[in-house]
């Protein structure tokens, strides 16, 4: 049977066309299980209703003709159960309905399957025969198999259009009202438009293989098409450079950097000296990179793979001659695409763009990091998004729950114009923040620091208040050679960083790589990335780079006045840190031989695994400061990664074992006397802010983009009631009884303007 099964998806996925998939498929539905009739039936997006799809038995001209209400017959039955249906005399069951033009008068055993992605019904797989008899439970589990092999692969034609195509005499009907697709918040705010939908100019999947003999000629193409993407990039750097923060602008300067002659240019020139054609040559190389960014495991990390295949499409455009292209841009424009990137944003004037949807990416996606920067709300990983139906169709982009609202009621709408009426009022009171200190009405003073990554952070950070670096993740610049940095490369850096913040303290991070998260010099090939060789355990077995980094981070806060704090991450025994703690100090001895001048850093743990939080008092005894990476210990007490969508919503740090593992970490650190911050997402948050200040967090590290509203939210709440929702939340069950029980208490606490109001409308969804 399995090797039936592979056949079946096998000829699914090698079929020329969809149409001609879903016939195959009914086709071999219905010899592998010997039955006289095998049919399938999709959802129409957007619509209640089934159409019927492709078929072995009946009436074939039916196909593509034929639509069931969600009401109508046994394949809604099977729908609305979710489960299948077994059945020895169909029509005598009172939900079946005969539809003449199908021709199943004579058929009387059923079974119908649900197709189920993402906890919705998105098809139904039915086989009949004439005989009164049930299909056996071997049968029905085959189908059942078939059935959620083949569920993610028709769901990606449903985003795709393809479904749509099937039945375009029926998608030209409208979206039912409120229909709701479901993605991930890319940037914060409400907006409403009509959607113009953009696909890349250009592609690698259809460029073949070419032998050259004019290796001269090629170079001249490439470098030809390498200086029209230098002037592109440049002139969207002139085009923004009013809209844009400079720190932010830096990102398009790093793609002009990746096109030196040391970066990705010379990996193609390269390419094309060995004998291949310079379309050819730009494919091999962007394909090496990208997949080497995708094995990575930092998200942050993984995402700039879609920078440097937007920058590879770019080039091809111009090789193909494809970059003339012209779109019509209307006012409250809605940008939709299957994997937007930066150049395509770049093509729309800001004063059009009103929100932006994307098939694909993460909040740490460069069209993200710029849609925050401009202010413009964003929903990726929309994976369900009918690309070709939703054109022409109403949306709402609700930024802050990740949802795209299709063909939105008279209700909706008003309740979303008022929702972005409150936030002008909100973000007008933010701007009268940044020069004050975070303090609660009862005195209880917080510290906000930022997480950073790149130099190009810094100001924005610096103006946005940051009082210091909670998190300076310094495997990014490792991330940019093609060799372990020097000692003086690396104090480079972190001068910068340094100098910058005095005499804020900085918080640098020992390299954080393993796993997944290799070096493209460094390889590291664990089958288990997030249970292996990572974090301290790579450099304690390294002492040669653990040392050259930490005289690197010491020579670079000689002279200066800020606290350099030193991090040591993944810990998970008491062994590792005095380890770590003896390298420290004997580079810090060395480095005193030649500066007498510099001084003893602090050396921290950071929390990131289940055994550091058993172990947090113990540790506290050694270190100076405790910071907790929330991100991973989430993910590691849940066992839950974030950015797989098929469970990424059961991440949720508001979860009842969280919250408990954060609160034992501060009372562990505080029985010690020992400070302790927090650097993950949730310190972000202004739900996290407020119960993590009633824990006893002395420091919130986070994205710069959110330290005016956490410290809005710090300077509007009382630590006295900060602690009494920390206790009613750690005796809830669960984690969305916490974010009910949070929200409410904020909008009665009056801070409604940081409580995203769309909860009326998220309950809508596709019926």
């Amino acid at each position: 049977m399995l090797t039936k099964l592979r056949k079946i998806t096998s000829d699914f996925a090698d079929a020329p066309t969809f149409s001609r998939s879903l016939q195959g498929l009914a086709k071999n539905m219905r010899e592998v299980v010997e039955a006289e009739v095998s049919s399938v039936y999709l959802v129409v997006p957007g619509q209640r209703n089934f159409l019927f799809v492709a078929n072995e038995g009946l009436n074939r001209n039916a196909v593509g003709e034929v639509t069931l209400g969600r009401n109508e017959g046994l394949i809604s039955f099977v729908a609305e159960r979710a489960e299948p249906i077994n059945l020895d005399n169909a029509r005598s069951h009172p939900r079946f309905h005969l539809v003449p033009e199908i021709g199943e008068e004579l058929f009387n055993a059923f079974l119908g399957v649900p197709v189920i992605h993402h906890r919705r019904v998105i098809g139904v797989l039915v086989l009949q025969r004439k005989q009164k008899k049930r299909f056996d439970e071997s049968e029905e589990a085959f189908l059942v198999t078939l059935s959620a092999q083949l569920a993610s692969v028709i769901a990606h034609a449903e985003a795709t259009g393809d479904v749509a195509k099937l039945a375009e005499h029926i998608s030209s009907q409208e979206f039912l009202e409120d229909t709701v697709f479901f993605g991930v918040p890319g940037s914060s705010g409400v907006a409403l438009g009509y959607p113009v939908v953009l696909e890349p100019v250009a592609s690698f999947d259809a460029i073949p293989e070419r032998a050259i003999k004019n290796i001269n000629r090629e170079v001249g193409i490439m470098t030809t098409a390498v200086e029209a993407v230098r002037a592109d990039i440049r002139g969207t750097i002139k085009n923004l450079a009013n809209s844009l923060p400079q720190e932010e602008l830096a990102l398009f300067e790093a793609y002009l950097h990746m096109l030196d002659d040391g970066a990705l240019t010379g990996d193609v020139l390269a390419e094309i000296k060995d004998g291949h054609w310079a379309q050819g040559a730009l494919k091999t190389v962007i394909q090496a990179h990208v997949k080497r960014f995708d094995s990575m495991e930092d998200p942050y990390l993984r995402e700039r793979g879609a920078d440097v295949k937007d920058l590879g499409l770019r080039l091809l455009a111009y090789l193909q001659d494809g970059h003339s292209d012209v779109v019509e841009f209307p006012e409250h424009t809605i940008l939709i695409g299957n994997e937007l990137t930066t150049s395509m944003l770049t093509k729309i004037s800001s004063q059009r763009l009103r929100g932006i949807v994307s098939m694909q990416g993460s909040q740490n996606s460069h069209v993200a990091i710029l849609a925050r920067a401009l202010g413009i709300p964003a929903v990726m990983g929309v994976v369900d998004l009918p690309l070709i139906q939703i054109q022409n169709v109403p949306l709402i982009v609700d930024g802050y729950a990740g949802k795209v609202h299709a063909n939105p009621s008279s209700a909706t709408e008003s309740r979303y114009l008022a929702l972005l009426s409150e936030e002008k009022r909100f973000a007008n009171e933010l701007e009268d923040l940044k020069a004050l200190p975070p303090i609660t009405p009862d005195g209880c003073r917080m510290t906000l620091w930022v997480n950073i990554g790149l130099t190009t952070e810094i100001t924005g950070s610096l103006d946005r208040g940051a009082e210091g670096i909670g998190l300076f993740r310094t495997e990014v610049p490792f991330m940019a050679q093609d060799r372990f940095p020097s000692e003086e490369e690396q104090r480079k850096i972190y001068r910068e960083h340094l100098e910058a913040f005095t005499p804020r303290p900085v918080t640098m991070r020992m390299l954080d790589i393993g796993g997944d998260k290799s070096l493209p010099y460094f390889p590291i090939g664990d089958q288990n990335p997030s249970l292996g060789w990572r974090g301290i355990r790579v450099t304690l077995d390294h002492p040669e780079i653990f040392m050259v980094q930490a005289r690197a981070m010491l020579k670079a806060n000689a002279g200066l006045d800020g606290d350099l704090r030193i991090m040591l991450p993944m810990v998970s025994t008491l062994l590792e840190v005095q380890e770590a703690k003896a390298l420290v100090e004997r580079a810090y001895q060395e480095v005193l031989e030649e500066d007498p001048t510099v001084r003893r850093p602090l050396i921290g743990v950071m929390i990131e695994v289940p055994a550091a939080v058993y172990q947090a008092r113990l540790l506290a005894k050694e270190v100076d400061f405790l910071a907790v990476g929330s991100n991973d210990l989430t993910q590691y007490i849940l066992a839950v990664d974030r950015n797989n969508p098929r469970v990424a919503e059961l991440y949720s740090e508001l979860h009842p074992a969280v919250l408990r593992a954060l609160r034992e970490v501060a009372k562990a650190a505080h029985a010690e006397d020992t400070y302790v911050g927090i650097c993950g997402e949730f310190a972000g948050t202004p739900v996290g802010a407020i119960l993590l200040m009633a824990m006893g967090y002395h420091v919130l590290s986070m994205n710069a983009m959110n330290l005016s509203r956490v410290k809005w939210v710090i300077r509007n709440i009382r630590l006295s009631d900060a602690r009494r929702m920390l206790a009613k939340v750690l005796r809830l069950e669960t984690a969305q009884q916490a974010k009910e029980f949070m929200d409410k208490e904020l909008v009665g606490a009056g801070l409604g303007g940081i409580v995203p109001r769309y909860q009326d409308t998220s309950m809508m969804t596709d019926p």
